[in-house]
């Protein structure tokens, strides 16, 4: 009876652990898939027409920002409804040190992601050592990010309400991250930015503290028992998560060469961010990539839809506002029709066979 007990007594720290020791997926054809992605960003401006490459950046930038949501959100379970914070902190880093300064926005994205880094785990710390959680901790993220905007729109020395306005440049000059309108280099680095940040979630869930950071997601107090400071390794997610969000915010200062406190820091940013990773699937690696090609261009096909409806249809054309309905009715139907998001109810389906 006593050496049953004490085995059974030996065997259950393993058996928890178990938990984080399962046998990692194998990588190769994650990378391999983002060798493809990267060869498909390297063609596209071949392939697309000029008018159609804004589109196309727009995709990349909801692809960054989704994944620097999906980080926090999906892999780390801390919903946040202020992602913005971390998007104008990154843009607004940029810009001043850019228009005040001379510094080059290379400098300057690697600033903004360590502020919006730091930034991110300040306000997370603070909440999370007061127990804010679920609902409570996504409010925490959005007053945070009000709280910036409304601090820039009554600041006169980041230039309040009109916000920065990039100098122009002439012809190619990769030293301040600036190129003539149209050109291809604004999409390739994106694209390297992208592939970048997607490496990093790949590695991440790979590593021990991805492997840490979702087991506290699914029962943090099961993660404390078996000795997972909880604490840190959710901050480690939030920084990552804040610093790429960071990167999309300089990429957009510096393809549309213009911010102020509402592009910045508005509520439209962080629901861009989360729309993109709902649609294309929570907490996996592809799907604010989907979400992002479904989401990005939605918009301007609803848009050319109403200017040039089917003759059966003619009665829509025209009415203010319909875009907006019919954009919205459409994400809708995603949410409630595929519930995992397009590239989560694949996955789930491809399991299940």
């Amino acid at each position: 009876m006593t050496a049953t007990a004490s085995t059974t007594a030996r065997r259950a720290p393993a058996s928890s652990t178990t938990v984080l020791r399962t046998p990692r997926p194998t990588t190769r054809w994650q990378f391999a898939t983002l060798g493809v992605v990267a060869l498909i960003g390297i063609a596209v401006p071949f392939i697309l027409p000029p008018a159609e490459m804004a589109i196309a950046m727009r995709v990349v930038i909801f692809a960054i920002m989704g994944i620097g949501w999906n980080m926090m959100s999906g892999f780390g379970g801390m919903f946040s409804f202020g992602h913005a914070a971390y998007f104008g902190i990154g843009s607004y880093v940029t810009a001043i040190l850019l228009v005040d300064f001379g510094i080059s926005p290379w400098i300057g994205l690697v600033a903004g992601m360590i502020v919006a880094a730091a930034a991110g785990v300040g306000i997370s710390y603070l909440a999370l050592r007061y127990k804010l959680t679920g609902a409570y901790y996504a409010l925490s993220t959005f007053a945070f990010a009000e709280m910036l905007r409304l601090f820039v729109v009554g600041n006169d020395a980041l230039n309040g309400t009109v916000g920065f306005t990039l100098p122009v440049l002439r012809g190619d000059d990769w030293g301040m991250f600036q190129f003539p309108a149209g050109s291809p280099y604004y999409f390739w680095i994106g694209i390297g930015m992208l592939v970048a940040a997607l490496a990093v979630v790949i590695l991440f869930l790979q590593s021990r503290t991805g492997r840490f950071t979702q087991a506290a997601r699914d029962d943090d107090l099961a993660a404390a028992a078996i000795g997972v400071n909880v604490l840190r390794y959710k901050l480690t997610t939030v920084a990552i998560s804040a610093a790429i969000t960071a990167a999309a915010g300089t990429l957009y200062l510096q393809y549309y060469m213009f911010i102020d406190p509402e592009l910045a820091f508005g509520a439209n940013v962080s629901n861009n961010a989360i729309i993109t990773a709902v649609v294309g699937g929570v907490a996996t690696v592809w799907g604010p990539l989907v979400g992002a090609v479904v989401v990005a261009p939605l918009s301007d096909l609803v848009a050319a839809f109403l200017r040039h409806p089917p003759e059966w249809l003619s009665f829509i054309q025209g009415h203010g506002g319909l875009d907006i309905l019919i954009y919205a009715i459409i994400l809708i139907a995603c949410v409630l029709l595929l519930p995992r998001g397009i590239y989560g109810t694949i996955k789930h389906w491809a399991v299940k066979k």
